[in-house]
């Protein structure tokens, strides 16, 4: 049976300190719109250049395992706020480092830790509230591309990921894909689209295009799940005979 390795109190805080500054002062250089690039080595293929604070966060692992267990507390908050937001990556970073910095330091002058956590929660709600008081609603298509281009960097960029969501409108998805040439294209397709093919080759209308393409057709909308055709069979009786 392996043994275990256990620190306490002071040893225990500082190691996990360390692991945290490690993983956050990778990330924090990226922070802003003049934020720095950080390359990460790949065991296999060319380095990978970015400025996402998640991406490095993931790719960040401390060999002292005290250490890496504050490294791993910083990237699961990088994670967490990536999943609810899909942003703000760094700046969870930043926010995390500090309050494990100050917590750390109130801890060792003799405050109680759990005093401290209630009022960081305390902080935290007055705080929200003092943001949501300054926000504004994005709601114009100039300030749309302002978000855009500050977030991707690329003025060019912002004014078509402006033009996409003018286009398909708040309710609407914007799908960012890598191409295979150079430049930007923004293709909008009417409706919806679904990744699926036709069920039967004889549904084909352009052979040469190998396409189904129908005109008015009918839509069904079922509840369940439909794992043949003889499911379909009455539903298309029905519909010949209309």
């Amino acid at each position: 049976m392996a043994h275990k390795e256990l620190k306490f109190n002071e040893d225990a805080r500082r190691a996990l300190e360390r692991g945290v500054n490690i993983l956050a002062d990778a990330v924090k250089v990226t922070l802003g719109p003049k934020g720095r690039y950080v390359v990460l080595d790949k065991k296999f293929g060319a380095p990978t250049i970015t400025n996402d604070g998640v991406t490095i966060a993931r790719e960040i692992d401390v060999e002292d395992v005290f250490e890496n267990q504050g490294a791993q507390l910083i990237r699961e908050a990088a994670t967490s706020t990536d999943d609810v937001a899909g942003d703000g990556t760094t700046t969870a970073t930043v926010l995390a480092q500090a309050i494990v910095r100050d917590g750390l330091k109130n801890v060792a002058a003799g405050a109680n830790p759990m005093a401290i956590k209630r009022g960081i929660e305390l902080a935290v709600e007055q705080v929200v509230e003092n943001l949501k008081s300054q926000s504004k609603e994005i709601s114009s298509k100039e300030d749309i591309a302002r978000v855009a281009t500050v977030s991707s960097r690329d003025r060019e960029i912002g004014d078509v990921l402006s033009d996409a969501i003018e286009k398909v409108g708040k309710d609407g998805v914007v799908n960012v894909e890598e191409g295979q040439t150079f430049g930007l294209e923004l293709e909008f397709t009417e409706g919806m689209q679904f990744d699926k093919g036709y069920l039967s080759p004889y549904m084909i209308t352009d052979p040469e295009r190998m396409e189904a393409v129908l005109d008015e057709p009918y839509i069904l909308v079922a509840n369940q799940k439909i794992g043949a055709v003889k499911d379909l069979l009455p539903v298309l009786e029905q519909v010949i005979q209309a």
